[in-house]
């Protein structure tokens, strides 16, 4: 594309006559469409060539407009790839001739039918395909492109084979879309365009799941792990600091949406319950109360299911100190069980939280139940290793409701993620919780130990002393 030089002619009265005189000629059907746009394209030659730039885009849009209005969507096709590759033509003529196509799409779908309006499309990403400064226009018609694709996908007689092949289709061209480089695409447009990425994305790795091998599981030859990556990856392209503004607020619940589709199929409890607690935090869901109530009821069952570690215990912990939680009693209870350094008998937590629990989506899932029950399982051997320093197997078995081997396991997956410190004595069946001090660390923790008590004496005879002082003071 040549670079725009100074202009060395006005063709702007004779532009004039010529667009009166091919629009009336054509109108009256006594000059052919073809002969109008002969003539011209012969003016916006010499335009583009004097470097005429608004004359040489009145042109080129006049040719456009009267296939367009002539009905001849094939001559509409090749004036545009016709015009577009001119040689020295300008950007600017380009880009004026492919937003005015673009304007057009709707009605050539509603009143000509898929069949041109595919054409068409094809065509403007033809023209716009490798050139930076109509990136914008091809991201625009590739999105449209990509929902006629789904709408394939959800057709009441659409086979699978069909489904999957559309779907992938869809998915794959706006994924060929890096639209965080863009620099012509305004910050919410990029956004949306990465969140549709996303929701394809996920929409195919379902689909793939589906027909994965259950034996399998998650990374299965064919399943849909290389999407639920890609879709994890465009979810660190949104920058989250633009979705706390007002005007965002639809993106941002779309957004997390997702996140927590993602992060619900690899487990990641305690992103979900962040998440939710973003979503949460929104105005809009604050304000209803039935969304808001949801969204924090969603906090609660997943910080609960997360693994304890420190994060998960500061949320937890802050949870529980949120006034919003009291108003919610049931769950405010569960919270406050997990809370709290006592036991939680499995089969007293079934009986009283297991009836409304299981009626939930979140825990009318077995896994997830299995997972309740395995946190239970694991703040128990937490509470009894802070209580015990030695315990009978026999006896830890009965305090947590689980066979031998059941809490052997536990023991030794607890002390693998450096939860608890335990050894099992098996020929003695006793489990120690406390290791075995040496000389040096019972030497080190008694001159601590003797520091703090002689600085609490100095601190003290300070103390005394100026006591002293003060009333000999008063005394004189």
């Amino acid at each position: 594309m040549a670079e725009v030089r100074k202009q060395e002619k006005d063709f702007t009265k004779e532009v004039d006559e010529l667009l009166q005189e091919t629009s009336a000629l054509v109108k009256s059907e006594s000059v052919q469409l073809s002969d109008a746009l002969e003539r011209l394209l012969a003016l916006e030659k010499q335009t583009r060539n004097a470097n005429d730039l608004p004359s040489t885009t009145r042109l080129a849009k006049a040719a456009l407009e009267l296939c367009y209005e002539s009905r001849d969507y094939t001559q509409l096709n090749s004036t545009i790839s016709l015009l577009s590759k001119k040689h020295g033509q300008l950007k600017v003529v380009v880009q004026a001739i492919v937003e005015q196509a673009i304007s057009w799409l709707p009605g050539i779908r509603q009143e000509q039918g898929v069949e041109k309006w595919l054409e068409l499309v094809e065509t403007l990403r033809s023209v716009t395909e490798g050139k930076i400064f109509l990136e914008t226009p091809r991201a625009r018609v590739t999105l449209a492109l990509s929902h006629y694709h789904e709408t394939l996908s959800k057709a009441p007689n659409a086979l699978a084979a069909t489904i999957k092949e559309t779907l992938q289709t869809a998915s794959d061209l706006l994924s060929d879309l890096q639209v965080e480089t863009y620099s012509s695409m305004e910050r919410r447009e990029k956004t949306e365009f990465i969140l549709e990425q996303m929701r394809l994305l996920i929409a195919v790795a379902r689909l793939k799941d589906a027909e994965a091998p259950a034996k399998q599981g998650k990374n299965a030859l064919g399943s849909g792990e290389p999407e639920w990556v890609k879709a994890k990856v465009g979810g660190r392209k949104v920058n989250e600091s633009f979705l706390k503004e007002k005007a965002n607020e639809d993106l941002k619940l779309k957004y997390y949406d997702l996140m927590i589709q993602q992060a619900l199929r690899q487990s990641a409890y305690l992103e979900v319950a962040k998440h939710y607690e973003k979503v949460w935090d929104t105005p809009s869901i604050k304000e209803d109360e039935s969304k808001s109530r949801a969204a924090l009821e969603h906090i609660v069952y997943y910080v609960v299911l997360a693994p304890h570690d420190n994060e998960q215990s500061d949320m937890l912990h802050h949870l529980f100190a949120n006034p919003a939680l009291e108003k919610l009693e049931l769950h405010y209870n569960l919270v406050k069980s997990f809370v709290t350094r006592e036991l939680m008998r499995w089969p007293g937590i079934e009986s009283l939280y297991g009836p409304f629990l299981r009626t939930t989506p979140v825990f009318s899932v077995s896994k997830q139940w299995e997972d309740l029950h395995t946190r239970v399982v694991e703040h128990n051997v937490r509470v009894v290793a802070q209580y015990y320093t030695r315990i009978t197997l026999s006896r830890l078995t009965v305090l947590l409701d689980l066979t031998p081997q059941q809490t052997e396991e536990t023991l030794a997956r607890l002390v693998v993620s450096h939860t608890i410190w335990a050894r099992v004595d098996r020929p003695a069946g006793i489990v120690n919780f406390r290791n075995k001090r040496s000389a040096e660390d019972v030497m080190n923790d008694w001159s601590s130990d003797m520091q703090k008590l002689l600085g609490l004496v100095e601190k003290t005879w300070i103390g005394m002393n100026a006591a002293q002082a003060a009333q000999s003071r008063i005394k004189a």
